[in-house]
C-alpha cells in the first residue's frame, strides 16, 4: 500500500538568520516500489551548517530540501536492500522516500546506533578525521586550536589530537559547553568566545603558539589564530559559520593575513568528499577508537519533522552539543 510522507520544501530564500516562514511542510504519497526499487522510512535526519550556503547558492524556493539521513527499508523489490535492512542516504528532510538503490549505503545497527552513522561514524567524523590528519597534515604531538569545538566535528578534532599525543584548545559559545570540552572530551584548555578574548586564551592555553588551527567559524577567532600560529602552521578551513547568515553587509575578514607570508602559513579549504577514497581507513580507525573508549560523542536530538527548521536554526545560535539530528516518530 502507498505511504504518506511529510517533506520539507524551501518556501523562500532566507535573508540573514532563517525563520520558520522560509520553510514549508507538504504531504506527499510514496507509491509501492516497482521492480528494482525500495521505499525507506527515515529514522533520523541530519542538519548541517553547509545547508545554509546551499540555500543561498543552489536551493531555490519551491525545491524539496535534501541532506543526510538513515532509515529502514520498509518495502523492497531490490535484491540488495531487503525489507528490514537499514541504509544511509542523502534523502533527509522527509519521512519516506523511494529509490532505485543508487546513493544508498547499507549500515549495521548492531555495530553502532543508527544515529552515529550521521555523526561520529558518518560525515562529521570523516570531516574531523580528514580535515585534521589529511588537509591539516597533523603530526603527532602538535598543538591544535579548534573553533566551534563542542560541535559534531570540532569535538572529534580535539580528541583525535589528544589520541595522537597533542595539545588541544577549543572554543565554544557557553560556559557549560566549555566545561564539557575539558571534563568530557579531554581538551587541555577551552574558552567561551562570547565573553573571552581569543588571543589571550590562546596564549594561556599554549604560550609557545599553535601548529594547526581547525577553522569552523571565521571572524575574530581566525584573526587570533593567525597571530598565534607558529611558522609553517596549517589552517584547514572546514567552515565559516560566522559568515553564513551575512546579508547585505558581510562580516569583516581578518585584518592580519600578512601573518601567512613571513610565517609560511598554509590555509587550505576542503570538503568531506575529498576523503571518499579513505573511508575504509577512517572507519577502521574511528571504530577502534570508539571501541577502546578513546573517543566520546554527543548528540542533540529534536523530535519530529515539524521541528526540522528549528533544529537547523539552532546550529547558528549554539543550541546543539555534538551532532544535531531530527528523529522521526
Amino acid at each position: 500500500m502507498p505511504f504518506t510522507s511529510r517533506q520539507v520544501y524551501l518556501k523562500s530564500t532566507p535573508v540573514g538568520m532563517p525563520t520558520d516562514d522560509d520553510f514549508e511542510i507538504r504531504e506527499e504519497t510514496i507509491a509501492d516500489p516497482a521492480d528494482g526499487e525500495v521505499v525507506v522510512r527515515n529514522a533520523y535526519m541530519s542538519v548541517d551548517p553547509y545547508m545554509r550556503g546551499q540555500m543561498r547558492m543552489n536551493w531555490k524556493p519551491g525545491m524539496p530540501l535534501v541532506g543526510g539521513a538513515v532509515g529502514e527499508v520498509v518495502a523492497s523489490k531490490h535484491p540488495d536492500f531487503p525489507e528490514g535492512s537499514h541504509v544511509n542516504s542523502n534523502w533527509g528532510w522527509r519521512e519516506y522516500f523511494s529509490s532505485d538503490g543508487r546513493g544508498l549505503a547499507p549500515v549495521d545497527p548492531s555495530l553502532a546506533p543508527l544515529s552515529t552513522y550521521l555523526g561520529i561514524m558518518g560525515m562529521p567524523g570523516l570531516t574531523a578525521w580528514g580535515g585534521l590528519l589529511v588537509t591539516g597534515e597533523y603530526k603527532d604531538g602538535e598543538r591544535v586550536f579548534v573553533s566551534a569545538a563542542s560541535g559534531a566535528v570540532g569535538s572529534v578534532v580535539g580528541q583525535i589530537a589528544k589520541i595522537k599525543g597533542g595539545l588541544a584548545i577549543g572554543s565554544a559559545g557557553s560556559d557549560e559547553k566549555v566545561a564539557h570540552l575539558t571534563s568530557e572530551f579531554g581538551f587541555d584548555h577551552a574558552f567561551n568566545y562570547k565573553t573571552a578574548d581569543p588571543l589571550e586564551e590562546l596564549r594561556k592555553g599554549s604560550p609557545d603558539g599553535i601548529d594547526v588551527y581547525f577553522e569552523n567559524v571565521g571572524g575574530p577567532q581566525l584573526e587570533a589564530a593567525l597571530t598565534h600560529i607558529r611558522p609553517y602552521g596549517r589552517i584547514p578551513i572546514c567552515g565559516m559559520i560566522a559568515h553564513y547568515n551575512d546579508s547585505d553587509t558581510p562580516t569583516p575578514g581578518p585584518r592580519n593575513l600578512t601573518e601567512t607570508i613571513y610565517k609560511f602559513v598554509q590555509l587550505r579549504g576542503f570538503v568531506v568528499s575529498a576523503f571518499n577514497d579513505q573511508q575504509a581507513q577512517f572507519r577502521e580507525e574511528m571504530g577502534s577508537w570508539i571501541t577502546d573508549g578513546k573517543i566520546k560523542y554527543q548528540e542533540t536530538v529534536f523530535d519530529g519533522i515539524e521541528k526540522a527548521s528549528e533544529a537547523f536554526r539552532g546550529l547558528f545560535t549554539g543550541v546543539n552539543e555534538g551532532k544535531m539530528l531530527v528523529k522521526f516518530d
